[in-house]
Formats: C-alpha cells, sequence, structure tokens
C-alpha cells in the first residue's frame, strides 16, 4: 500500500459493522443486495432496468426542470437531465443536509466520490449513460445541525428561530453572517471569490434550498451534477402508493425491527418508529402518530380518521415526509438509481433496511463509502517528511504516536519485552523446582514473578518518560502537525470548511483522487 493512504479499516474511524461490510465478513451478507465491485454493477443495471418505468423518467426530468428553471445551470447539467429521458440513462446519488456553506469538507468528497463513480461506470459499461445525483436533504428540520461551519479555528453560526423543513427555511439574516465570513476569511483573490460565492448562494435567494442549490451547482457546474429536491408535489405523487402502504400497514417498522434483531453485535445506527412518516407545512415538521384508531400530528391539534389521511395523502402527498427509514425508498423509487454514496453512520443505516425493500418490491442499491481525505499543505508534507512521519501514523492517538516516535528517535531499546522473556523463562524454571515442594512456596514464586515484571515495566515506563524529555522538539513538532491536519484530534473532513483548502483547482484535484472502488483515507497535498 502507498504511504500516502490508510485503509478504512486500519484508520480506526470506522464502526464495527462498517469494517465487517468492508471485510465481506459472512455474517452481515445477508445485509445488502451486492458488493461494491463494478463488475456487479451489469446486474444491477439489469435489475433497475426492469424495475423502473418510462413514465417515472419522464415525471423526474420534468420535475427536475421545473426545479432549475430559475438557475442558470451548465450545459453538461441539462445534457444529464435530458438523458434520464432513456432507458439507458441511470443515476448514482448521495445525499446530505443543507448546512450552511456546505458545513464541513466531506459534503465535497460525497460529490466528487459521486461524480467519479459515474466515470468509471461509463468507461466499464460504455453503452449506458450514469448521472450524477446530489439530493438535499430539503426536509430535514434538524437546524442545529446545519446552522454554522468552522473556518480557521472559528465557528461561525446564523443565529435564527427555525420551524418546519430547512429547505423551505428564509434566508433573512445571513447578511450578518456574510459580514463574520468576510472578516474571517481575510484578504486576496481566493478570499474575493469566496465572499462572492457566499453573497449569490446566500444573499440572492430567497430560502435555504435555493441557497444551497445555486452553491452546489457552482462549485461541481463543469461536471454534470443534477441536483434533486424530494420536497416536490410531483415527485411525491410517485411515491403515493408507499406513503399509503406505511399509513395503513406499517411494514417498515415490522421489517427493520427484525433486521435489528440481527444486529446483535453491532451498534444499530437508527431505529424505526411505528409510522415512519412526518406531516409537514412551511412552519411544521412534526411525527404521525396513531393512537386510538386516530392518526395524529405529534404537538400540534391536527388528526385524521384513517379515511381522511389515505385522502390527504392523496390529494397533497407533498405533506407527507418520509424520515430516515423511509428517505431511502423514496429516493429510490423515484430515481433510476444503482449506487448510494455515503459516509460511515449513512451506509450503517442503509444496511438496517434491505429486507425492507424486498418487502416493498423495490431494487436495493449497492452500497458505497465515499472517498475520504486529509488535505495538507506542500509546506505541512515536506514537514512530514523531515521528521519522519508517515501518513498511517497520523491517524494513531496522540500518546501513542509520541511514544512510537519516541522510541524511534532513541539511540537504544526501550522495549524490554526481551527482558520480561527471560525473566518469564527463569521463573518457568523455577515453578517447576517448586511444584516438587509444598504448595505455599509455589505462591512465593508466583508472586516474586509478578513484582519482578512490574518492576521492569516500571522502569521501562520511567525509561520512555525520560527520553520523552530528550527528543522534547522532535515529539511537539509531531504533535503541532498532526494538531493541524486532525483538528481537535478528530478528522478534518468532519469539522473544517472547504473555504480552508479552497483553490482554483480543489474541487477537480478532488474529484481525481476520489476513488469508491478504493477503500482508504487519501493525503491530498494543494
Amino acid at each position: 500500500m502507498p504511504t500516502d493512504c490508510i485503509s478504512y479499516q486500519k484508520s480506526g474511524y470506522f464502526s464495527k459493522l462498517i469494517v465487517d461490510y468492508l471485510d465481506e465478513k459472512p455474517e452481515i451478507q445477508a445485509l445488502y443486495h451486492r458488493f461494491p465491485r463494478i463488475e456487479n454493477f451489469s446486474a444491477q443495471i439489469d435489475e433497475k432496468s426492469k424495475n423502473y418505468s418510462t413514465e417515472n423518467r419522464l415525471i423526474v426530468a420534468e420535475a427536475l426542470n421545473n426545479q432549475n428553471k430559475n438557475f442558470p445551470i451548465s450545459k453538461a447539467t441539462q445534457a444529464n437531465i435530458e438523458l434520464l429521458k432513456s432507458n439507458k440513462t441511470f443515476t448514482i446519488t448521495t445525499g446530505h443536509q443543507l448546512n450552511l456553506f456546505s458545513g464541513p469538507a466531506y459534503f465535497i468528497y460525497k460529490i466528487a466520490s459521486t461524480i467519479n463513480l459515474c466515470k468509471q461506470l461509463k468507461q466499464k459499461y460504455s453503452d449506458c449513460n450514469f448521472v450524477p445525483v446530489y439530493w438535499m436533504a430539503t426536509e430535514d428540520h434538524d437546524f442545529e445541525e446545519i446552522n454554522h461551519f468552522h473556518l480557521n479555528n472559528q465557528k461561525i453560526k446564523w443565529k435564527k428561530d427555525s420551524f418546519g423543513p430547512v429547505g423551505r427555511l428564509s434566508t433573512e439574516g445571513l447578511n450578518e453572517v456574510f459580514e463574520e465570513f468576510s472578516k474571517a476569511i481575510g484578504l486576496g483573490e481566493t478570499a474575493e471569490h469566496l465572499k462572492e460565492l457566499f453573497q449569490k448562494s446566500y444573499l440572492e435567494h430567497t430560502n435555504l434550498a435555493d441557497a444551497t442549490r445555486y452553491l452546489a451547482n457552482e462549485l461541481f457546474k463543469s461536471e454534470g451534477l443534477v441536483i434533486i429536491d424530494g420536497d416536490d408535489k410531483n415527485l411525491k405523487a410517485l411515491f403515493a402508493p408507499y406513503i399509503k402502504d406505511e399509513l395503513l400497514h406499517r411494514n417498515s417498522f415490522t421489517t427493520v425491527s427484525k433486521t435489528i434483531n440481527q444486529l446483535k453485535n453491532y451498534t444499530v445506527q437508527v431505529n424505526p418508529r411505528e409510522i415512519n412518516m412526518f406531516y409537514i407545512e412551511n412552519n411544521l415538521r412534526e411525527r404521525i402518530i396513531f393512537e386510538n384508531n386516530i392518526y395524529k400530528v405529534n404537538n400540534t391539534e391536527i388528526q385524521f380518521t384513517e379515511a381522511e389521511i389515505l385522502n390527504e395523502s392523496k390529494n397533497y402527498p407533498e405533506k407527507f415526509s418520509p424520515n430516515v427509514i423511509l428517505r431511502p425508498l423514496y429516493q429510490e423509487v423515484i430515481l433510476p438509481n444503482l449506487a448510494y454514496l455515503g459516509g460511515g453512520g449513512e451506509i450503517a443505516y442503509w444496511l438496517e433496511l434491505k429486507n425492507y425493500f424486498e418487502n416493498q418490491k423495490v431494487t436495493f442499491p449497492i452500497l458505497m463509502l465515499r472517498n475520504s481525505f486529509v488535505i495538507a499543505t506542500e509546506k505541512q508534507v515536506l514537514k512530514m517528511k523531515k521528521i519522519g512521519l508517515s501518513f498511517p501514523e497520523l491517524f494513531l492517538k496522540q500518546q501513542e504516536l509520541v511514544n512510537q516516535k519516541t522510541k524511534e528517535f532513541s539511540n537504544f531499546n526501550i522495549d524490554f519485552s526481551e527482558q520480561k522473556d527471560t525473566l518469564k523463562k527463569q521463573f518457568s524454571d523455577l515453578l517447576k523446582i517448586a511444584e516438587k515442594t509444598e504448595k505455599s512456596f509455589i505462591g512465593a514464586v508466583k508472586a516474586q514473578e509478578a513484582k519482578q515484571l512490574k518492576g521492569l515495566e516500571n522502569l521501562e515506563k520511567r525509561l520512555l518518560k525520560a527520553e520523552k524529555r530528550v527528543h522534547f522538539e522532535k515529539t511537539a513538532r509531531l504533535i503541532d502537525l498532526q494538531n493541524q491536519l486532525f483538528p481537535n484530534g478528530s478528522l478534518q473532513e468532519r469539522k473544517s470548511n472547504f473555504c480552508a483548502f479552497y483553490t482554483d483547482e480543489f474541487v477537480s484535484k478532488v474529484i481525481l483522487h476520489s476513488n469508491p472502488f478504493h477503500t482508504n483515507f487519501v493525503l491530498v497535498a494543494i
């Protein structure tokens, strides 16, 4: 393996479930349909072709044209929307919340991975078309998760009260955020470009969905990215039969609960509710609850009989919003989709859903982890080489890193394993003698062995501590560099906004280094 990458399995940043998925452990193979290998897309294409109608294609293409009619989308994006009308066109989808100014950098990595996968599939299956799709999570309502981003160790936050679907949220008040961002970004040509991008995205659009659409279009305009908003009456109409099924039969709760019972050795990502559907209006997104034969909208006075709610879902499907359990089904019903790309947490909850998809007779997509990167300046890369720090070593816990490198810097061996083995051998011989006499002597031998092993361990620790003082300057440089690339001891991509790394070539470079078939963290120099 190259020294500028480390496998997800060895990184320490993925759950046991995801590690076992990547390792294709037999005990979880029932949780997914096809493993993400490029040759497996042939069968996925055949299956989706049989389970997705031309009528749906036309409705989706029309909805996308309507959603984009007030946006200056690229010719590549417009061409991809038209291609969706063809039975030879398929989508590769990623989804993300409407984080302010994209939020953490992995927003970029998700979409870049999706674009790269489409390019690889086109080379392999040249008779088909593959369209990268970004699904905007416009119907989410957790504003606290999306109302900020981090830049230069500063949290830039949008202070506002929020109710209902975040996509419909007014951008009023973002001029104050813009002023704060302008101060944080500093001076220079790149800073001016980013300020203009923020201004045009958020100050020239009236709601958060439109602002996010503009931003993503600008960042990926040359790549043909298609952006879809599920908060759409015509798209919800395609999903109406599944809304009805959820309200009447609650199959999602039953089937997902059975799958969760198979995950006893793993941490469960999400748990289903009896009804996995919200009721939404402009300033409202609340759970639908079934009590005493009445459908109630939580925390409101709104309620329906069975006949009334079925009539409501038929005439106003846009008022019914799937939660995290049902949203994947909605996506796969309305799109000619082959694969979903997401982070470890997302793939974990998708792995709970295969049985439910089978219950609903909807093709389950191939699940792929998005690419992950650590972005470093050329100066930081040179510093790594100078102090002898490899990329995989950056992923060690800081204390472990310092201990390991101190032992490397030392002129003698700090590891007393050889001495401990010799001591154990000596006491093993003594124990054989002790076994020929009374039992009390056996206890004395074992106690003395434990005491002397403990003494060696203490000496080893004291020697390591002394060597840390000798090599303090070197280890301080290690710590400083690790802190720069892993802010607050966490992954850079989960903390830093893309602005921290942005250049004119940043997006294209990330796409170039993306390859979702390669499950490694990659070091990218900018």
